[in-house]
């Protein structure tokens, strides 16, 4: 029992302590030079290639949810066929 406690003890020792893998290098500074700049590109469209297309799939997400919610109303506001 106290051979289980004692070694969960050591892998929580290793997780939290110990030197980081690699040096992480500050990121901010360059971002931010990229959407601050002046270059009639809008501030959602500046991350390049992946923020156009997540753009394009939010547009058509949002513009096929709103037909289908018309479609819905229209449907639900149609009388019904009595059979």
């Amino acid at each position: 029992m106290n051979r289980g406690i004692f070694a969960l003890q050591q892998v929580a020792r290793r997780t939290f302590c110990g030197s980081a893998r690699r040096p992480v290098e500050n990121q901010v500074p360059k971002n931010q030079k990229l959407f601050q700049e002046d270059n009639g590109i809008p501030v959602h469209l500046k991350g390049g290639t992946t923020d156009a297309l997540l753009y394009r799939a939010t547009m058509t997400l949002t513009v096929l949810g709103a037909a289908y919610v018309v479609y819905e109303l229209l449907k639900a506001a149609s009388p019904q066929k009595k059979a």
